[in-house]
């Protein structure tokens, strides 16, 4: 089901638009804009292709995996999530994929639990929210970009007592939680 468009109006236009930067992993564009007040202005939008965020939990544990993340100089606790550095046509091969590239893992089901935008302020990319149940150790797959890539899995208490202290800070990984609780409770 499609959420309802909040307005039908747009509220920016589109005048011009340059591409400023491009690499493998994204695309850096300017935009001059007309709000509707009338007031012209410029937009900058990363654009990056569709990614995936994983819940893998089994037998009341939860695995994640800890790297270091560049843009904020530090080491970062979250559950397993990436994109390819493509279109995708099937969120679930990116899901699974993922997956072993990140914990060495399979999972017997792959639930959608939904799709969110990562960051729409100054983003374009889509991450799909998936459930892994069923796992199953297999040949670990790490980019290059994952090289110091640790796995740990804890269980739901300590995850949840991980977001609540700050240990875990990434959005991303607090909004898939939301998402599984939603969908959980609606189970019963």
């Amino acid at each position: 089901m499609k959420a309802p468009s909040v307005t039908a109006v747009p509220a920016i236009t589109t005048l011009s638009s340059r591409e400023v930067y491009r690499n493998h992993w994204m695309r850096l564009r300017e935009d001059e804009i007309l709000r509707s007040n009338g007031e012209k202005g410029i937009y900058g939008v990363v654009e990056k292709h569709d990614a995936a965020i994983i819940l893998p939990i089994d037998h009341g544990r939860i695995w994640l995996v800890e790297q270091h993340r560049y843009t904020i100089g530090e080491r970062a606790l979250e559950l397993p999530q990436g994109g390819w550095e493509m279109e995708i046509d099937c969120p679930e091969e990116l899901a699974r994929g993922e997956l072993r590239e990140e914990i060495g893992m399979d999972a017997a089901e792959m639930r959608c639990l939904g799709m969110l935008w990562i960051a729409y302020g100054f983003t374009r990319q889509k991450q799909h929210v998936f459930l892994a149940t069923g796992l199953k150790p297999a040949q670990k797959d790490p980019d290059a970009e994952e090289h110091d890539l640790t796995v740990r899995s804890v269980t739901v208490e300590e995850f949840e007592q991980m977001m609540l202290d700050g240990t875990i800070r990434d959005g991303c990984t607090v909004a898939a939680w939301g998402l599984y609780l939603l969908w959980k409770a609606r189970q019963k």
